[in-house]
């Protein structure tokens, strides 16, 4: 059975779709908080967060979860300005909903959500610790493309080491060789952007 935190301090709202998400075969896990969901989100197959709680800000919280959890984060929210939408997004959401919604879409959302992130390709022994965490940060972004600063960010001084520009071209020509040995090109050069995962 699926796991999913939800992340929603409206009461009301909270219990309406646990029951909702229950009654189509998803396990919930809830909190009201942040600090609560920080304690919550280990082992979890998607993450539905709300924007404003009491303790902070769920893009803060997105941020952070990005760097420790290979999980879907999709926001429901009644934030709806598009400025809005875009930042939630640039951090790494994979979906943004706003409120008030359809059940039934948000629910097509979700499984599609847990779809692709149980597609994601084996990695091989083989992989380094640097290779390992692009790979991750690409798969987190699977089907989006992402740009060679956005990675060099994410790697920057990982484990100790710096990755600049042409090392980054090292690594993926390194991960290419360890990862497309099926045949299938996992990694797709965005000519003058950066890269995007394609999943086999």
């Amino acid at each position: 059975m699926d796991q999913i935190l939800l992340v929603e301090d409206d009461t009301a709202m909270a219990e309406s779709l646990i029951f909702a998400l229950e009654a189509e075969q998803f396990a919930v896990r809830h909190a009201r908080t942040l600090d609560q969901a920080e304690e919550s989100c280990q082992g979890v197959d998607l993450i539905l967060l709300d924007v404003s709680l009491p303790d902070g800000c769920g893009y803060d919280f997105c941020k952070r979860i990005r760097q420790k959890e290979n999980c879907p984060v999709v926001f429901l929210t009644a934030r709806d300005d598009e400025a809005d939408i875009v930042h939630g997004l640039e951090l790494g959401a994979d979906d943004y909903i706003t409120k008030p919604f359809r059940l039934r879409e948000l629910i097509a959302r979700i499984r599609v959500q847990i779809r692709r992130s149980k597609g994601n390709t084996p990695l091989p022994d083989t992989l380094t610790a640097t290779e390992r965490k692009l790979v991750q940060y690409l798969q987190i972004n699977s089907g989006r493309v992402v740009t060679r600063e956005q990675i060099l960010n994410c790697l920057w001084d990982q484990h100790g080491e710096y990755v600049d520009d042409n090392t980054l071209s090292v690594h993926i020509r390194r991960l290419r060789e360890k990862l497309d040995a099926d045949g299938v090109q996992h990694i797709r050069t965005v000519r003058g952007i950066g890269y995007q995962w394609i999943e086999s």
